[in-house]
């Protein structure tokens, strides 16, 4: 059995600085992590690529290949997009793919490629009417979204708690999608 490859694209959301650790549990559960950020979330790590792509064995993607240029990752198993911000979450299920991590998802769903989301934003995003028409617009796509009751639920503004932050769900989760393929 090959060793599955899981695409973790993050947000610029505060749960996005633990994702060396996110990295570390995802390997000791198999998998060969390939990390992706939204040009925001880069910025962000941006001191840490280096140690993260020597951590994952794999460039740190934020930005599109040009044309012609190979692609540098092995092909995706399973994409998991966490923390998924307001931004990312809408954009993707509107198809604005104007950054590589909403683009890469965005043509993911139409490959059947196994994808979850969780999202990362306050409860006062969530009252936006757009927000809750995108998760069920990812939904409708075959996207799992880990939203609301055994999920991610949201805090109020201004009480964020990055370190509550579901991520082993998001592993689990990972990991069911995989053994879901019976490939």
């Amino acid at each position: 059995m090959t060793t599955p490859v899981l695409y973790l694209f993050g947000s610029a959301a505060p749960p996005v600085l633990d994702v060396a650790k996110v990295i570390e549990d995802a390997q000791e559960r198999g998998f060969d992590v390939c990390l992706g950020l939204t040009p925001t979330a880069a910025r962000w790590l941006d001191g840490r690529l280096p140690a993260l792509a020597a951590l994952t064995g794999h460039p740190v993607r934020s930005e599109y290949k040009t044309p012609g240029e190979p692609d540098v990752w092995p092909k995706a198993d399973v994409i998991a997009v966490a923390p998924a911000t307001f931004n990312t979450v809408n954009s993707w299920a509107l198809g604005l793919t104007h950054d590589f991590v909403t683009g890469v998802v965005a043509e993911g769903v139409g490959k059947d490629i196994p994808i979850l989301t969780m999202p990362c934003v306050n409860a006062a995003y969530v009252r936006h009417r757009q927000f809750e028409r995108s998760v069920g617009e990812l939904r409708e796509m075959g996207v799992e979204v880990l939203y609301g009751e055994g999920g991610f639920v949201p805090n109020e503004p201004g009480r964020s708690r990055p370190e509550k932050y579901p991520w082993g769900l998001v592993l689990d989760t990972a990991e069911r999608l995989v053994g879901s393929r019976g490939d």
